[in-house]
């Protein structure tokens, strides 16, 4: 049996992560949507833009004061980087008790804030009332990574490749289907902010080369991993095994996994595990949904657990 209803509400609601929020709120026992804020859909039904929503609520313009007027049990902040802070300095002036969950980079290197990565971060929540969110390809990184980071004798290098979603819905190069055809477009090849979060968060240097690709969600990460001693793959294994068999949103594969696989699911895969001839460099692939495990489902992760009810509650588990 569930605890009342709490409330919810979503700033920047009009983007690809906040459609798929609307969708796993609206199956959640235990959340109420009692705001969406959108410049751009202020005044039209959210129904209008959600199959998953049948309710007569529509998007509304709201300041950071509208915002924390509302006293919604929680609030997430699905804005673009660089946007968060007015809507969190009211919001702990107006509202402390506020749930708030940042699905930004804003708040990933304050340590005020606690980093949401269930699967990597779940005992150290201490009850903070505010929830950094990772990054889609920081999440995949980390998880590849995290099982040998005490083999590690040199950086890791990830080569990543996202569909064009990863982008948002602000015109551009890399969210432009035309450009985007029989293309692969590479960018920020040093000093990607998931670089920077996930060399922060695994507390050694992570070297990543991203590329957005022409398919609209997904994304894979193959990183090298060079080791300072040999290991076999069984040895590989076991410790992949040993850190995510317990999870149900991680899944540990033999094989590669594929990209046009993970489209709408909710868990992350890892797989792969090919070793040099000298057993110390071992290759591992991830994939994951961009804007579930990689957003909107790792957000309902975190905000089950500081609601206290059951981690996966309201998220579609596969078998």
């Amino acid at each position: 049996m569930f605890m009342q209803s709490k409330t919810i509400g979503i700033v920047g609601a009009r983007g690809h992560t906040g459609a798929e929020l609307i969708r796993l709120i609206a199956a959640h026992p235990a959340l109420e949507l009692a705001f969406v804020s959108s410049r751009e859909l202020a005044g039209q039904r959210v129904a209008e833009h959600s199959d998953a929503y049948t309710g007569e609520l529509r998007y509304e313009s709201l300041d950071p004061t509208a915002v924390a007027a509302k006293r919604a049990d929680v609030v997430i902040l699905a804005l673009p980087n660089g946007k968060a802070a007015p809507y969190v300095e009211v919001i702990d002036q107006a509202a402390p008790d506020t749930l708030v969950v940042d699905l930004s980079a804003d708040y990933r290197f304050d340590k005020a804030w606690y980093y949401g990565l269930p699967e990597l971060t779940r005992d150290k929540w201490n009850g903070e009332r505010r929830i950094s969110n990772p990054g889609c390809y920081a999440t995949a990184m980390e998880l590849s990574i995290a099982p040998l980071k005490d083999q590690l004798a040199a950086p890791p290098v990830c080569f990543g490749v996202s569909g064009y979603s990863g982008a948002g819905t602000t015109p551009s190069d890399k969210n432009d289907p035309e450009k985007l055809r029989d293309n692969l477009m590479p960018y920020a090849l040093t000093g990607h902010t998931h670089e920077k979060e996930a060399s922060y968060q695994l507390g050694l240097p992570v070297e990543f080369m991203p590329h957005v690709a022409p398919h609209f969600r997904g994304l894979t990460v193959t990183t090298n991993l060079y080791l300072a001693k040999p290991l076999k793959r069984a040895d590989v294994l076991a410790r992949f095994h040993q850190a995510y068999d317990g999870e149900r949103l991680v899944a540990v594969l033999d094989e590669a996994p594929w990209v046009s696989r993970i489209a709408h699911r909710h868990h992350a895969e890892v797989g792969g595990f090919a070793l040099s001839a000298d057993g110390k460099r071992v290759v591992v692939v991830a994939t994951l949904d961009n804007l579930l495990k990689g957003a909107a489902t790792q957000a309902m992760q975190n905000i089950n657990r500081a609601l206290g009810v059951d981690e996966y509650t309201g998220i579609p588990l596969e078998p």
